[in-house]
């Protein structure tokens, strides 16, 4: 995910690894888009929040809650939808390119503190694909699961069909690189990042809300940004 997580909060930051942080940066500006994916491998890993400072990173912090996630391209890419629908399917990336797709403009805003404003996410509205599969009456939430092996993240059903909340594909106008959770990855444009769970696979309609991967380790459920977790940040809008 794109928050903080709490083992490596306040971590210590050695001097080698602020240099070579720093040093990576450096030579990203001179050597360009050759790097982009080494700098992605590095800021993915970093634990100290450094990365933020690198050229290209955008003001994001990069964390996952497990070791490494394998990566998924336009011919492996698998989203799934099911649960309490009429119509079960799975879409490859070119599927959801296909749909009618939607534009975002937000701040950022994580509940660990850091914000990032104005961020152009691009995708297809949640809303379409529930619709696509017909949800069954008695439904009430969404289930969202991602190809971490480990992340998953939770909406109500009225929250999963605001106007707001995407599978995105694009961030600022570009296709979402690994690192910022692509190729596709859950949206939420007015609660708290951990919300918007990265690397998505899987979407599954219930009868009830089950708590999400940050959820069962004290995070509020309703996360909406200046309205939860003790926080009063201002609204991303």
């Amino acid at each position: 995910m794109d928050e903080d997580d709490d083992e490596t909060r306040g971590a210590p930051v050695g001097r080698r690894v602020v240099l070579g942080l720093l040093g990576l940066g450096a030579v990203g500006v001179l050597a360009g888009p050759r790097l982009q994916r080494a700098q992605e491998a590095v800021v993915s890993r970093d634990p100290t929040g450094l990365a933020a400072a690198l050229p290209g990173s955008g003001g994001f912090r990069y964390y996952s809650v497990t070791s490494s996630v394998p990566e998924r391209g336009p011919e492996t890419y698998t989203l799934t939808v099911d649960g309490m629908v009429e119509r079960p399917a799975a879409y490859r990336l070119a599927d959801l390119q296909a749909m009618p797709q939607r534009r975002i403009v937000h701040d950022v805003q994580c509940v660990t503190g850091w914000r990032v404003p104005r961020t152009p996410f691009e995708g297809v509205p949640l809303a379409h694909l529930l619709a696509r599969a017909g949800v069954r009456p008695g439904a009430r939430a969404v289930r969202f699961r991602c190809f971490d092996g480990a992340y998953t993240e939770s909406l109500t059903l009225d929250q999963a069909r605001r106007d707001d909340v995407l599978v995105a594909l694009k961030l600022r106008d570009e296709p979402l690189s690994h690192a910022h959770g692509g190729p596709a990855r859950l949206y939420v444009a007015p609660m708290y990042f951990y919300k918007s769970a990265k690397w998505l696979s899987g979407i599954t309609v219930t009868d009830t809300v089950r708590p999400g991967y940050w959820e069962e380790r004290g995070y509020d459920t309703d996360a909406w940004v200046g309205r939860s977790n003790g926080r009063d940040d201002a609204a991303t809008v």
